[in-house]
């Protein structure tokens, strides 16, 4: 098993994309979106659904998955309950600031 070594830093350099898209997200939430005010129809709010579902799915999933959930938010939406979609299997867990990091098993 040569290659398992070779695997893991793949998957160490494949996390920088979205724990930068990470950083740039609590940045938002921390600065922009209290200015906002609590103006969300849906829960969690559009930038908590969109950090939950980069961290879980990755930029490209979880970047489409928050496109399509802001194109629903509008002033007609009935609003409500909207929690991302779960993953069932992951090699990577969250650190305490929301950071992806391989998990010690993976």
């Amino acid at each position: 098993m040569t290659d398992q070594p070779l695997v893991r830093a793949f998957r160490l350099v494949a996390l920088v994309p979205r724990n930068i898209v990470v950083a740039l997200l609590h940045v938002y939430r921390a600065v922009i979106s209290p200015l906002y005010g609590d103006v969300c129809r849906y829960y969690p709010s559009c930038s908590a659904y969109g950090l939950t579902s980069v961290q879980q799915h990755g930029v490209v999933r979880g970047g489409w998955l928050t496109v399509r959930r802001l194109a629903r938010c509008h002033p007609w939406a009935a609003g409500g309950v909207d929690d991302p979609p779960a993953r069932e299997h992951s090699p990577y867990r969250l650190t305490r600031f929301g950071f992806i990091v391989l998990d010690r098993k993976a």
